[in-house]
């Protein structure tokens, strides 16, 4: 009786064994970042680096029954915005343990967790997944603001070039105003039906687009909200200097600027909150409402003086009319010039789908608003306005947005989206000016009498 307890006991003993050696082995921990201590380690932001990954497996049984090295190891990194890697290198092995060299890039400030699996290549099969960690993580800190790194952005009040195309503008503006109809302005009153098309594709339809685009392209969420905000932005000052160009309505077009950055105090922390909540981006967004008044302040004043003048001094308004086309395609040029020279630091790591996605916003909106005013049955210079209008955005307002509502690595980034729409826009429509020009040349076209 004794004896058949004993060898009972000892089967229990022996069984126990067996379960906790089985259990210790499979929760044995192969993988480590340095001495496995520590799980999360800091990196400061736009840094190139390496961490160190060590794997202590080997598998059980190689080829010729001895124990075999062939495995390798896989790293991703679960925020690509915060941290990308850039290369995973095996640097071989010292004793028991094997070491991987993981080649890392930092991006904007954040906390990157890190997916690492560890993969046995001397099977007959496919690899086999040994271990999988997901408790390792890069945390990216934010470094200190050095206006010196800034670029052109930083400076942008202090280009030379701005302020030698300030009294162009200044003076253009005043000539618009010379180029405005009483007439016109009446009829708007009457019936607003391009003022209130305009709202509709820049507010609605245009920050829709940009949604979709940036969900087609998988951009990442801050530079898919900087194109959401750009897309929400009201029409640019260049819209009514395209639509003189172009044959537009010129009135319509002063007007339509003015209605659409009122609305856009409401209707870009609208679109900014419920885009930011669909984009998972849960950073608080300041829209610039002084730079909002600003613009509307420099539109509203050179134009209602040219428009004073227009009435009291017909001579000098002779001049300014005379004037005015020469200067639209200086302050064309310049304004591609200094957008270029203001985003060159940021487009210097673009990301390439943006540059894809950009380019479309213009034509888009373009599309949008001459066949919206198609439908609506609105004369042909109305229909070019609308359309130039609902495909020209204020980019400098949602550039502004950007700036102010993140810190400033995350804030460059986001801001590709702006320059590239605005340098695709001044793009596209000096284009489209020199297409119509040569259109008008070789048909000896007259310019259209709705110009004025």
């Amino acid at each position: 009786m004794r004896l058949t307890v004993l060898l009972c006991w000892l089967v229990v003993w022996a069984a126990a064994e067996s379960s906790e050696n089985s259990t210790t082995l499979s929760n044995r921990r192969y993988l480590n970042i340095g001495d496995g201590t520590n799980l999360e380690f800091e990196f400061p932001e736009n840094t190139k680096g390496v961490i160190v990954i060590s794997s202590e497996y080997r598998s059980a049984v190689g080829r010729k029954g001895r124990e075999s090295w062939r495995q390798t190891v896989r790293v991703r990194s679960l925020e690509p915005d915060v941290l990308s890697i850039l290369n995973v290198s095996d640097s071989g092995h010292s004793g028991p343990v094997r070491s991987y060299i993981i080649s890392i890039r930092s991006g904007m400030a954040g906390r990157a967790p890190l997916l690492i699996q560890l993969l046995d290549l001397d099977q007959n099969s496919e690899p086999v997944l040994i271990e999988e960690r997901t408790d390792y993580a890069i945390r990216v800190a934010p470094g200190a603001f050095d206006r010196s790194q800034a670029g052109g952005l930083s400076h942008f009040s202090e280009n030379p070039v701005l302020f030698a195309l300030l009294p162009l503008i200044f003076v253009n503006k005043c000539a618009f105003g010379c180029k405005v109809e009483v007439e016109v302005l009446r009829g708007l009153l009457k019936r607003p039906v391009p003022l209130f098309l305009g709202v509709l594709g820049q507010f609605l339809i245009m920050p829709l687009y940009g949604y979709g685009m940036a969900h087609l392209a998988s951009l990442p969420k801050a530079l898919s909200l900087g194109l959401v905000i750009t897309c929400s932005a009201p029409g640019g000052g260049g819209g009514y200097l395209y639509s003189l160009l172009l044959g537009g309505d010129v009135t319509l077009a002063i007007c339509m600027t003015l209605v659409s950055t009122v609305v856009a105090t409401a209707a870009m922390p609208l679109s900014s909150a419920l885009y930011g909540h669909l984009l998972g981006v849960h950073a608080t967004l300041h829209v610039p409402f002084v730079k909002i008044l600003g613009t509307l302040l420099f539109i509203a004043i050179p134009i209602s003086l040219g428009m004073l003048v227009k009435l009291r001094l017909p001579a000098l308004t002779r001049v300014l009319l005379a004037l005015i086309r020469p200067f639209s395609f200086v302050l064309i040029v310049g304004g591609i010039f200094m957008a270029y020279q203001m985003g060159a630091s940021i487009l210097a790591d673009v990301h390439p789908h943006i540059v894809l996605v950009g380019v479309t916003v213009p034509v888009l909106g373009l599309l949008v608003g001459l066949a919206m005013a198609w439908l609506a049955g609105l004369p042909a210079p109305q229909r070019k306005t609308v359309g130039i209008e609902v495909g020209v955005q204020n980019s400098l307002l949602a550039l502004a947005v950007m700036q102010l509502s993140f810190r400033r690595a995350e804030a460059d980034f986001a801001s590709q989206a702006p320059f590239i729409v605005a340098l695709s826009s001044t793009s596209e429509m000096l284009l489209l000016v020199l297409a119509h020009f040569a259109h008008r040349r070789l048909c000896h076209t007259p310019a259209a009498h709705s110009e004025t």
